[in-house]
């Protein structure tokens, strides 16, 4: 239950009862400190305001007919008319039940969309390097939110498998033919053949001229060049999945929708831009010229569409894009975490989608843009030698230095376990350490802070979650076996219950804003509540056994809680660490 929009529609007719116009913003909001109740309402004031009244006797009005029996067990007026709601003790107990009964949690499945998430993006022939991780595991993140709460979610893995350097690419792969036989589907650094490959282009005219007249041929549908582009893109979504299992990204190759998918749309989509009077020829090329977007001496933005040899840039393919996800996939939503830099670019391809229809402005169009990763010196991450950083060696190097710290905590676990949990904590750290970040920003790369076990970090999260499972384990009670009513005896138990219950109001903040790190934020919050009530409320220690079941049920709600938040950022919890 979203105890927070149950509140707000209460509040919301309340308001209209007391005279305020209809649609008055409520403004609940949960409540800074416990001091101000759980929840607060900051409506009034605006309203108040509009309507020349003093706001503390308007909130007196508010409070004459707000209706909270059975969910409130206090309300008062608080500064300049902010309405305080406190919880009852009893309400709480009971949803608490209700949640921890339920598989779900008391998350509602909310009416269903057809989603579409554009996530990731690599590049074919080159290898996935840190620049690819924020997009792969942020897009990762918010999709299994959104499948949670019953959506379609369609992946599009948006990979760069299209352009002239695919004549290069194939020049070259036909020469390695040649010289040795059949080439390996290991090609094991598609970094290197990238630039072996544009050395002979740069240097070696021959071989240059056989690469453009490849581009020609594999654009007009030449089945040896679509072949060979083909191993291509084989090989390096071979490579890609490799990166994609060992981080626990929900991508297959089945979500693969390259640049090339767009291809036969582009001709088309030029045409119909030219008959609707959008695209205009200028200097050769042709132009959509935007007066949402002036140049330097104020004029209107020229977009071009199509070059003067006829080329499409990727302008183009972005407008086929939207229009392909609209029409054919029949999305209502549609996002992209694609990187900050690329806003203007994708606002401009937008802007002409609408103006062409081809996506009404019912269906939204969503740049979630990130940050970058930078180094502790401030800049892009790089290597020591300054080059990019291929994410398998990123992904290597978090498993080495989870391998010491689990052997300095935990020293007898045999090797095989040592392994897992090692593989388990360092994909976890790498991913939280970005998640909870806020997306917008940019991040400064820590191994250290990354792998703290104090803080906001995937180990302490991990942990908490180890801890909690542990009081079943010494108890030797199972957590789904548990008898009698939760009971509210203790200030703590009621602050847990409280923060336990606003898991919903996280879940669905992440999908609507596409923002992970309010659920980092929520489990943190959660895992500090636990620790202050175990601290005050013995568990397995206490005489009275209603109440040991009761703080039982409490830990086994918390248990499912975080490992169901952790679950939704593509992050595994392990039984003992």
């Amino acid at each position: 239950m979203n105890i927070q929009a149950l509140i707000n529609d209460k509040v919301s007719q309340a308001l209209e009862a007391a005279g305020a116009p209809a649609g008055s913003p409520a403004a609940v909001r949960q409540s800074a400190k416990p001091q101000f109740g759980d929840y607060q309402a900051n409506g009034v004031m605006g309203v108040a305001k509009k309507l020349g009244t003093n706001p503390r006797e308007f909130a007196q009005k508010v409070l004459d007919v707000l209706d909270l029996d059975g969910i409130a067990s206090k309300t008062e007026i608080a500064g300049p008319g902010f309405i305080n709601i406190f919880l009852s003790e009893e309400f709480l107990a009971k949803q608490a039940e209700v949640a921890l009964a339920d598989a779900r949690l008391s998350v509602a499945a909310e009416e269903q969309k057809t989603i579409v998430a554009d996530y990731s993006a690599p590049n074919v022939a080159k290898e996935m390097h840190v620049g690819h991780l924020r997009s792969t595991i942020i897009g990762d993140a918010v999709v299994r939110t959104l499948e949670f709460l019953g959506h379609k979610v369609i992946r599009a893995n948006h990979i760069g498998d299209w352009g002239t350097q695919f004549g290069m690419l194939i020049a070259n792969l036909e020469r390695v033919q040649k010289e040795s036989g059949e080439v390996s589907m290991e090609l094991s650094d598609l970094e290197a053949f990238y630039r072996e490959s544009k050395k002979l282009y740069d240097e070696d005219e021959e071989f240059a001229a056989r690469a453009r007249n490849y581009v020609v041929k594999l654009q007009s549908g030449d089945e040896y060049c679509a072949e060979m582009w083909k191993k291509l893109v084989d090989v390096t979504m071979v490579q890609n999945q490799r990166n994609y299992d060992r981080l626990n990204v929900s991508l297959t190759r089945d979500d693969v929708m390259g640049e090339s998918m767009y291809n036969d749309m582009l001709p088309g989509i030029v045409a119909d831009l030219k008959q609707q009077g959008l695209a205009q020829e200028d200097d050769g090329a042709q132009v959509v010229f935007l007066e949402e977007y002036k140049n330097k001496d104020g004029e209107a933005m020229g977009v071009i569409i199509q070059k003067r040899d006829g080329g499409f840039l990727y302008t183009t393919t972005d407008i086929a894009c939207a229009k392909y996800r609209y029409e054919t996939l029949g999305a209502d939503r549609v996002l992209y975490f694609i990187d900050s830099r690329q806003h203007q670019h994708l606002m401009q391809a937008w802007t002409i989608v609408r103006k062409a229809g081809y996506v009404p402005e019912e269906v939204s169009l969503e740049h979630h843009a990130f940050g970058m990763m930078l180094g502790k010196d401030g800049r892009p991450f790089k290597t020591r030698a300054g080059g990019t950083v291929r994410l398998a060696d990123l992904l290597d190097e978090a498993e080495e230095r989870a391998i010491k710290l689990i052997e300095s905590k935990n020293p007898s676990l045999d090797a095989e376990e040592k392994s897992n949990i090692a593989n388990t904590v360092a994909m976890a750290a790498v991913k939280y350490a970005d998640l909870s970040k806020h997306r917008t920003t940019d991040y400064v790369f820590d191994w250290d802070n990354m792998l703290a076990f104090e803080g906001n970090t995937a180990p302490y999260m991990q942990y908490a979650y180890t801890r909690v499972s542990s009081i079943f384990a010494k108890a030797g009670i199972p957590m789904d076996n548990l008898a009698g009513e939760i009971k509210v005896t203790e200030e703590k138990e009621k602050a847990l219950i409280a923060k336990l219950l606003q898991f919903e109001e996280a879940v669905q903040s992440v999908a609507r804003e596409g923002q992970p790190h309010i659920m980092c934020s929520y489990l943190f919050e959660l895992a500090g509540q636990f620790s202050s009530f175990y601290e005050a409320c013995p568990i397995l220690n206490t005489e009275d056994e209603s109440v040991k079941q009761s703080r039982l049920k409490l830990a086994a709600l918390t248990a499912k809680t975080i490992k169901q938040g952790l679950s939704l950022l593509g992050i595994e919890t392990l039984e003992r660490m």
